[in-house]
């Protein structure tokens, strides 16, 4: 049972919380030891949203330490860019291709950088970017789209697929379930 460390990143609103809830789910749930630290900076207001999932045989600290994540799992663009420096050597950044603009960009105090998806899959080399709020439109409901990224992040790890379909109907709510479980089927069906 090796020690697994995924850095989920985002814009409040955008579902990071249930997709880590989920995650630890489907840990839990195979016998490993999780950790969890979620921090909602000003998440109601647009704000980053970072949660830190630790798993393994026996985990002490919650915290991802700078150049340890086995996987970022990135739910706007520019929060992967920032958050780059955690993923470690030869590890897994799946991106949702979203531009959400910050307030100093908003207030045109600053500008969102051009191109972040290009940087991303220059610098490192298991990069993938997906449109995830599109996919997710397609499967019924927009909302989704945090379950098409676990979906794709499902397939980098190891737990069997009926483990992440009894985590979403633990996880999500009945009326919203189905829709769910075609926005997963869609993220899991990418490489």
């Amino acid at each position: 049972m090796r020690e697994i460390d995924i850095l989920l990143v985002g814009v409040g609103g955008q579902g990071t919380i249930l997709a880590s809830r989920i995650l630890a789910h489907v840990g839990q749930a195979a016998g490993y030891d999780i950790k969890v630290s979620e921090i909602h900076g000003m998440a109601q207001r647009g704000g980053s949203v970072v949660t830190q999932v630790r798993m393994g045989e026996k985990v002490y600290s919650p915290l991802i330490e700078e150049g340890r994540a086995d996987v970022i799992l990135a739910f706007e663009k520019l929060e992967a860019l920032r958050w780059l420096s955690y993923l470690k050597a030869g590890g897994s950044l799946l991106v949702n291709d979203q531009a959400i603009y910050p307030v100093p960009v908003l207030a045109g105090l600053a500008e969102y950088p051009e191109d972040i998806s290009g940087y991303l899959k220059a610098k490192i080399k298991d990069t993938v970017v997906l449109d995830a709020l599109g996919t997710a439109r397609e499967c019924g409901n927009a909302r989704a789209a945090n379950v098409v990224l676990v979906g794709l992040l499902a397939r980098r790890l190891p737990f069997a697929e009926e483990k992440w379909q009894e985590a979403l109907a633990a996880r999500v709510p009945a009326r919203f379930l189905e829709v769910n479980r075609k926005a997963f089927a869609a993220g899991y069906g990418i490489s």
